[in-house]
């Protein structure tokens, strides 16, 4: 149990530090308001809809086709995906075939498509 809080803390953290970082958007809970296009609002809270009814892998399929390398708010709106995905209890998560490991392997894929891999790993290093 404490692992796994442990692991939230530095995946919210992490989260944290890169929005604030790149966006200059400092909140301790990120949410989809921080989002400017209604578009990439309307997609996260379908993404959101997605992992509640436990199609995570799904989600997370389809978020993967949305990030492309350059559009900044795409890689705001995965941020805000996995911060969101973290907060899942780890049960739901494992009754879903999902895990924090996925969750952490996920941020590193969106912020090397950025080129930011770098501020993700310094926290995620001693996951």
């Amino acid at each position: 149990m404490f692992e796994q809080d442990y692991i939230m803390r530095l995946i919210k953290e992490m989260v944290r530090a890169i929005l604030k970082l790149l966006f200059q958007i400092d909140t301790e809970n990120p949410i989809t308001e921080l989002l400017e296009s209604t578009e990439q609002k309307e997609t996260l809270e379908e993404l959101l809809r997605m992992i509640d009814e436990g199609e995570i892998n799904e989600a997370e399929n389809r978020l993967s086709d949305l990030v492309d390398g350059t559009d900044k708010e795409s890689l705001k709106t995965a941020l805000l995906f996995y911060s969101a995905l973290n907060e899942k209890t780890d049960d739901f998560l494992l009754e879903n075939n999902f895990s924090r490991d996925e969750i952490r392997l996920g941020i590193e894929s969106v912020t090397e498509k950025f080129g930011v891999r770098s501020l993700a790993e310094s926290f995620l290093d001693n996951f």
